[in-house]
């Protein structure tokens, strides 16, 4: 029986769409199940072993070109499928658990996803520990067997396919050099370290919270959520000053129709900011679970980021280009959007802060502690994900590697549920550093004050109207005919 190529991308792209539909829904806190069981088994034929060996034997023989760019982007997402469909079980328990599941941590019960909020916003940093331990209880007993039998499920299904592990897999899937990418983040954690300490230090103690050394893991959501910095950052500027900054590159947040934004406090919503795409450019939602202050323009600025890059797509483009591909280049936009809030000018012009330096320094420290993070969880995965890996070692190993990056103890305990698919991690990575070429470019073309600046939006949303049609790498050669540079990255923060 033949293998029908064009039959088999409409079917794909109808399942993207009930599936992210299925996802933002429940993600937002509309229904507290994710049913996407249903969703695979009516789509299974898309992620069956014979499905995924023909699209490999497709891409393998394809002379080059946009169509083996196709080919390659469908063969990731019939894997990433598969593998999907072979732990849907696992992971509707967890979502069903997390959106279920109370912590108490002895003065009364509250949402297992709500943790990560309440600590955002608690002053005591005894109760902020007395939570994070009682959270990482119910990870531990509820919710890491399932996690265990996912990961084990999914190196399972890599070796079937004649990968050597799970690692290997994913950067042939990615077209990523997962090795040189650590190896690059290797050094920007050497060339960060030495500031590191002392940029930390002097945010930390202008948030009244212990110094490196003394600080706890369960005392960063407080960190990341800036309480000092929320008069320069009210609530009621939050949605108007996105607007506004749009308005500059001249895009209207209300004249698009396919744009809906969730902004609404739900018990069950996921507290991390997101963006869902059922049909690009057709349909995009950008959900975002208030905690106020600095941290809501943050999540809003990057998830909108990611909103307008959808939402300007070409519609005429190839599914595989609308909908997959690499998703660093769709992360760089989110992150440039994100760093705006961190402008001294859009700060006075947006915000009217004309004393902006506190604003300025804890986003670089927050970028700081991130990206070194990242280096870290790349390092630790691809540990994790080779051919040698000892799972026993692994919860120690993540600990070391975590900890160690980012100069706080590390519990051992979310070795698995802070691991994302596919080694996305790689995504942010190259995102981060892809930001940097893009911001710079801004400024020399359009000048510093870029983000008022209708031609700056014309040539955004002349990058944005591609979708993921190249990889970051094709993107950046072909636009600025530039490499991507981790020193870059360093050196701008």
């Amino acid at each position: 029986m033949s293998f029908d190529l064009e039959s088999y991308r409409e079917r794909a792209e109808r399942f993207g769409e009930e599936l992210s539909r299925e996802y933002y829904r429940h993600l937002a806190g509309h229904k507290p199940e994710l049913e996407i069981e249903g969703i695979y088994d009516s789509y299974g034929d898309l992620f069956a072993r014979d499905s995924v060996t023909a699209l490999r034997d497709l891409a393998g023989s394809a002379d080059g070109g946009d169509e083996e760019r196709r080919l390659s982007y469908l063969l990731h997402f019939a894997f990433d499928g598969l593998v999907g469909m072979e732990t849907r079980g696992e992971a509707a328990e967890l979502a069903g658990l997390e959106a279920s599941l109370d912590v108490d941590a002895g003065d009364g019960p509250m949402p297992y996803r709500a943790v990560v909020i309440a600590q955002a916003n608690e002053v005591d940093g005894e109760r902020r520990e007395a939570l994070e331990v009682a959270r990482n209880a119910v990870l531990e007993e509820r919710l890491n067997p399932i996690y265990g039998r996912a990961l084990q499920r999914a190196h399972e299904i890599c070796r079937d396919f004649g990968w050597p592990s799970y690692t290997d897999a994913y950067a042939e899937l990615r077209g990523i050099d997962l090795e040189r990418l650590r190896e690059q983040t290797g050094r920007f954690l050497e060339a960060t370290e030495e500031r590191y300490g002392p940029v930390l230090d002097d945010q930390l103690e202008r948030a009244a919270l212990p110094g490196l050394g003394e600080l706890r893991r369960s005392d960063l959501p407080r960190f990341f959520r800036a309480a000092e910095l929320d008069e320069l950052f009210p609530a009621e500027r939050l949605i108007p000053s996105f607007e506004e900054t749009l308005a500059g590159l001249g895009i209207d947040l209300r004249a698009q129709p396919n744009v809906h934004l969730d902004t609404d406090s739900r018990p069950t919503k996921s507290p991390r900011a997101f963006c869902s795409t059922p049909r690009v450019p057709g349909e995009i939602y950008l959900v975002i679970a208030p905690t106020g202050g600095r941290d809501d323009y943050g999540s809003l600025f990057h998830e909108g980021g990611h909103t307008e890059h959808y939402a300007n797509t070409v519609e005429e483009l190839a599914f595989e280009f609308r909908q997959l591909g690499d998703n660093s280049v769709t992360e760089s936009f989110a992150f440039l959007l994100e760093n705006v809030g961190s402008d001294p000018l859009w700060l006075s012009e947006r915000l009217g802060i004309e004393d902006s330096e506190a604003a300025v320094e804890h986003a670089r420290a927050f970028r700081l502690v991130i990206i070194r993070r990242y280096a870290a969880k790349l390092a630790y995965e691809l540990e994790l994900h080779g051919p040698a890996a000892d799972l026993g070692r692994m919860p120690a190993r993540y600990s070391e590697l975590l900890g160690g990056a980012v100069r706080v103890p590390w519990p051992q305990v979310s070795w698995m549920a802070d691991v994302d698919d596919g080694f996305y991690a790689a995504c942010y990575l190259r995102a981060w550093a892809l930001e940097t070429h893009w911001r710079s470019a801004l400024r020399d073309r359009f000048g510093e004050r870029w983000f008022s600046s209708p031609e700056a939006g014309e040539w955004l949303r002349g990058l944005w109207s591609n979708g993921q049609r190249l990889n970051a790498d094709e993107l950046l050669a072909e636009t600025l005919g530039e490499e991507l540079d981790f020193g870059r990255l360093a050196r701008s923060i």
